[in-house]
């Protein structure tokens, strides 16, 4: 009975350790490669990042202009009233939580096709939630109290969006993975 408690507290202290180091790991990794995805993709540290964030901004107002009311949408402004406006910059093009996303996938051990298929549907799944998180700020916005209306729309309901979005997306990425203890 001894020895059977010996082995099972062995194999309990082997398991913890090795979760240990794992997800020592992935933390390190993770903030890597976030800080490179944010120097090379977003800062405004080369003409590809410009590049990028250029098209998904206009990729975003494309979408938004088929959903808002003619004449709504003048370059990168979304009118609300005559004397308010939204205005759709570099921060609001959905860059940011694809590249956190991004990071969360790179840092995790599994197969390099799964990191790149879901990276992809990412992407594309970010990309259409944020023009329906801009449509719910806009909505919200028009119907509501104008100024105040938009900060806890924007803040509150927006950010919670793309963050359950990303959480969402990572735990699936997590769970079609096939992951084993060698590949760490």
């Amino acid at each position: 009975m001894k020895s059977l408690l010996s082995i099972s507290s062995i194999i309990t202290f082997l398991a913890v350790s090795c979760y240990s180091l794992f997800m020592k790991q992935f933390v390190a990794l993770y903030f890597l490669f976030l800080a490179l995805l944010f120097v090379f993709f977003y800062a405004p540290t080369s003409a590809v990042s410009d590049l990028l964030n250029e098209g998904q901004t206009k990729l975003t107002l494309y979408f938004l202009n088929m959903f808002l009311q003619p004449e709504q949408l003048q370059g990168v402004d979304i009118w609300i009233n005559p004397h308010y406006k939204i205005i759709i910059n570099k921060a609001c093009n959905g860059v940011i939580p694809v590249l956190f996303l991004f990071a969360s996938i790179l840092a995790y051990p599994s197969k390099i096709w799964h990191k790149v298929l879901w990276m992809g549907i990412g992407y594309v799944l970010f990309s259409v939630v944020n023009v329906v998180r801009i449509l719910l700020v806009v909505y919200v916005t028009q119907t509501g109290e104008g100024h105040a209306d938009f900060y806890w729309s924007h803040d509150l309901l927006g950010n919670s969006l793309l963050m359950l979005t990303g959480l969402g997306l990572f735990v699936a990425f997590i769970k079609t993975s096939s992951r084993t203890v060698k590949d760490f």
